[in-house]
């Protein structure tokens, strides 16, 4: 498959200015768990990011919406390995914005990190449901279940997590700039916890 017809059929990624590599944000409006936290006062979800700022404006949101039904093709999974396999960066972050949907969704996910073993890969996300299917999970893919709430623990139980904190941070982008510079603990699994400060 060329690149050019896998840009087409998953409907683009995302290259967050954050970010040392490249991402794929889907609809924040569409995480399954992430909706009903939106209606929780103090948890992450409640002052999301990717529902504002450029997140919101009506091109950015038909291609996520284009990025969440082309997950169905079944040349999804060759096309997301293409672009993957094409670009530079040797990381790759899943959804910017968006959360995994459902199981055939993660083992799609599963699948395109097989199909490309020279990069790393992490996923944050908070559906819990994820922990029974660590066991199927490739090397190369660091998933870190999210704390709900603001200065919440994450749960040990896992093992890679996130928190979002208001004090004592460990992710350095706020003291360079808001970037990951060369800074790759989200994608290292020997990094049990990454905090980031609320913003």
């Amino acid at each position: 498959m060329k690149t050019s017809e896998a840009w087409a059929l998953v409907g683009g990624l995302s290259k967050p200015s954050k970010m040392p590599g490249w991402s794929i944000g889907i609809p924040a409006k569409e995480c399954k768990t992430g909706s009903k936290l939106r209606l929780i006062p103090k948890s992450v979800c409640a002052d999301c990011y990717a529902l504002k700022g450029c997140y919101v404006f009506k091109v950015v949101q038909d291609a996520q919406y284009r990025r969440l039904a082309a997950i169905q093709s079944p040349q999804w999974v060759e096309a997301m390995a293409t672009l993957i396999n094409s670009k530079k960066p040797d990381v790759f972050r899943w959804h910017d914005s968006g959360d995994v949907q459902d199981l055939n969704h993660l083992q799609k996910i599963y699948e395109v990190c097989k199909l490309t073993p020279t990069k790393k890969h992490w996923m944050p996300t908070r559906e819990a449901w994820i922990k029974d299917h660590l066991q199927d999970k490739p090397n190369n893919l660091v998933i870190r279940f999210s704390a709900p709430m603001v200065d919440q623990r994450a749960p040990a139980s896992w093992p890679n997590s996130s928190e979002v904190v208001t004090s004592g941070a460990s992710c350095p982008a706020a003291k360079q700039d808001n970037e990951c510079r060369d800074c790759r603990a989200c994608w290292d699994a020997t990094i049990k916890t990454v905090s980031y400060g609320k913003h």
